[in-house]
């Protein structure tokens, strides 16, 4: 699998989260076990090796073993149902008929991956009887399940192979990344703080939409529930922080003292900010005027949600909840994920360039992040420290949640490779990233998906991960 970027620089912890639960049943049909006495204990030896396969996941694993008819289904069930699953594997031992499994997926509620894995690469004709072809014979019912399924209007999903073999095995990790996602995303509480950047439409969300497409739910936060925490951080936590931004950061010469120094507070008052309200994701934006208290609080938080971020509590500035959203799913995947937007565009090279001047993921970056002073926000009030860095280089995934006319929410990706190059040094993440096609036709194309001008830049080709969440959240998946 694609390298994990949970590692941040110590002293910083990352957050726990509540781990995907899996839900696993074997079966076949039960008739076959006093015709042929030696099957089912094949069956339940091949049985046993996915239990320990799966055990092995970072996940809880709920295995009610195995199912031999119709009531031993249903019973199987209601195990499940309590269980609370994220996703539930039905492993197909040899045949079985779809009246002993469609139980499973209608009264739990969760979604279902059935996986068919013969022992072997083939079968030894020569030698074989019935009863040793039988242990073969797990793919025969799943096109009996598919249109089942179908009929019952579950979503189907399935992994064939065989028990050892370890593609098979990546393309079933790839849909325990999925539960993890969506175990993420059922109880995620995101906070959005402040107000809207005026006149950005299309960051705008409307916040039913998330507890009703995923479960989450959205905190609605003042900047003055970020103003008295603040106010109570002492000058000794202050110097602490700074100290471990000195260790995380490299600090530009432009940096001002007393700037960092407020950055610095004002980020030991996030964590608090966070930790009060059982945030798993900040999005925020604050306008102020002329240097009052609430528009230096919105201006100084950038390093401090850079570590958030850092730790897998994403953040990001200009109200985004949206991209909050996409970079906890890049982030939960293992993926990282820096909030972005299109910068410009380099025809001579052939790249995108795109970055912000806001929140960044420090796990992916290609060295140690820069810490510069600015004297000027573009677009923005107030001044302060800003994050800089150029993404790893190598193949990378943008992930963006669209959202459509009918208020459907979309996750839209894009996979490209991140090159060297010239960057600006203007206090931005910046990042050259080829898409393998004239830079322009990829703005047209990635703009007309239903896309905000804000997404999530994550590491490693990710989109057949991002595609299996997508799938378990019920929810569109469009590729550029």
């Amino acid at each position: 699998m694609t390298q994990d970027l949970t590692a941040v620089p110590d002293p910083l912890t990352r957050v726990r989260r509540r781990k995907a639960r899996i839900g696993l049943v074997a079966g076949g049909l039960g008739t076959y076990w006093p015709q042929f006495p030696e099957l089912l204990p094949q069956l339940q030896e091949s049985a046993r090796y996915v239990a320990d396969r799966f055990g092995r996941m970072d996940a809880e694993v709920t295995d009610v073993g195995f199912v031999s008819d119709a009531q031993e289904g249903a019973r199987a069930a209601e195990r499940l149902r309590q269980a609370d699953c994220d996703v539930i594997v039905l492993f197909l031992t040899t045949y079985l008929t779809s009246s002993m499994v469609l139980p499973i997926a209608q009264r739990t509620g969760a979604p279902v991956l059935v996986i068919d894995l013969q022992p072997s690469e083939k079968m030894d004709h020569a030698a074989f009887d019935t009863g040793a072809w039988l242990a073969y014979c797990g793919q025969c019912p799943v096109p009996e399940i598919g249109n089942v399924f179908r009929r019952a209007g579950i979503p189907f999903r399935s992994v064939s192979g065989w028990l050892r073999q370890e593609s098979a095995w990546r393309r079933i990790e790839r849909w325990v990344t999925a539960a993890h996602v969506r175990a993420a995303l059922r109880h995620a509480r995101h906070g959005l703080l402040g107000h809207v950047y005026p006149g950005m439409l299309d960051v705008s969300t409307d916040l039913t939409l998330l507890p009703t497409t995923f479960g989450s739910h959205v905190e609605v936060l003042e900047i003055d529930d970020l103003r008295v925490r603040v106010a109570e951080v002492t000058d000794a936590a202050t110097r602490d922080r700074m100290a471990l931004a000195r260790d995380v950061f490299t600090l530009d010469g432009s940096v001002d003292d007393d700037d960092f120094a407020w950055g610095a507070r004002v980020s030991v008052g996030l964590d608090r900010l966070v930790e009060d309200f059982e945030l798993d994701t900040l999005a925020y934006y604050h306008r102020g005027l002329d240097g009052e208290q609430h528009e230096r609080l919105a201006a100084g938080m950038i390093l401090g949600a850079s570590l958030l971020t850092g730790r897998g509590v994403p953040a990001s500035g200009e109200y985004e909840l949206r991209t909050t959203v996409a970079q906890l799913i890049t982030d939960v995947a293992g993926a990282g994920g820096s909030f972005c937007e299109i910068q410009a565009l380099n025809f001579e090279d052939g790249v995108v360039e795109m970055g912000h001047d806001g929140p960044a993921h420090l796990g992916v970056s290609a060295r140690d992040p820069l810490l510069r002073g600015l004297g000027v926000y573009h677009g923005k009030r107030g001044w302060g420290v800003s994050v800089e860095f150029d993404v790893r280089h190598g193949p990378v995934t943008l992930l963006g949640l669209g959202q459509d006319r009918d208020g459907t929410l979309a996750l839209v990706a894009s996979q490209g490779e991140v090159v060297a190059g010239p960057l600006l040094e203007i206090g931005n993440t910046t990042s050259r990233v080829d898409f393998g096609r004239d830079p322009g036709e990829w703005v047209d194309a990635w703009s007309a998906t239903g896309i905000g001008h804000h997404w999530s830049l994550s590491v490693g080709h990710r989109v057949d991960d991002y595609r299996a969440a997508a799938d378990l959240l019920g929810v569109p998946f469009r590729v550029v």
